[in-house]
């Protein structure tokens, strides 16, 4: 799904050629039905199953973005030779980067190339969030997130996230108490790579972010278009990728590249 920064979030469903608002469906009675068909998102051939939400085998293995390193920054092998796309890394990987705090199910950090910011954010199902440092890599970007994450999480709780289970956090203050504690790991990194190598933020601004919803689930029950094709209730919100039914939740982004219809 495409989102934009409003309040509450503007979504939109990509189906093809076709692009759907959704904000204007809340309340409503939707369904989407899973052809059968699925296409792989970077080559566009057929594929029977999807990898890493929405590769064909080929390209998985292939591509670096579906590389290991992508999940685990700091794991990084270009300087050593090893890249599996080394034109694509230095577009991408080699780019200024991002480490954020951000409080989807209670406070985390993690890492974005400034033109995800605020799409990152808004897929996480963030309602605050805050860039702490600004790294001339993913790779050193990647390095610092682990320094900080031996203090808070770098992990969502879909559940809880969805759940709506959060409160508000200065996540100011929790910057300047994490980048003290951290102070002599990051003086290390700084040694390593060079004085440019990052710069803390100190006056970077708090981004609120609200989502459309009616009302957010108490239980959870997670459609799976590979196993049932037919996905319908009552639209009730949206959070992150994830669509809020009064019937389920589905995560859209798991199915990209499965052509779906949907109706109302």
């Amino acid at each position: 799904m495409q989102v934009r920064l409003e309040q509450p979030v503007q979504y939109e469903l990509l189906l093809g050629e076709q692009v759907i608002a959704l904000n204007p469906y809340l309340g409503k009675r939707i369904k989407l039905t899973f052809t059968g068909k699925i296409t792989c998102i970077h080559c566009g051939k057929l594929t029977k199953k999807s990898f890493n939400q929405g590769y064909c085998y080929p390209c998985f293995a292939r591509l670096a973005r579906c590389d290991l390193c992508i999940m685990k920054p700091e794991t990084c092998h270009y300087a050593h030779g090893t890249c599996r796309e080394p034109a694509w890394a230095e577009t991408h990987c080699l780019q200024d980067h991002y480490v954020y705090l951000a409080n989807s199910s209670g406070i985390k950090v993690g890492i974005t190339r400034q033109n995800q910011i605020p799409t990152r954010w808004i897929d996480q199902g963030a309602v605050q969030a805050l860039a702490i440092i600004k790294a001339q890599s993913r790779h050193i970007s990647g390095l610092l997130e682990v320094i900080i994450a031996q203090h808070i999480s770098d992990k969502t709780s879909w559940q809880q996230m969805l759940k709506h289970k959060v409160t508000p956090i200065d996540l100011k203050q929790q910057r300047d108490e994490l980048l003290a504690v951290c102070q002599t790991e990051l003086t290390s990194v700084s040694k390593q790579f060079g004085d440019n190598s990052f710069t803390l933020l100190p006056n970077a601004d708090l981004i609120s972010i609200n989502y459309p919803a009616m009302r957010y689930p108490d239980k959870l029950k997670s459609f799976n278009l590979d196993v049932n094709p037919i996905v319908e209730g009552v639209l009730e919100g949206i959070k992150g990728q994830y669509l809020l039914l009064d019937s389920g939740v589905i995560n859209i982004r798991k199915f990209s590249g499965y052509e779906i219809v949907f109706l109302s």
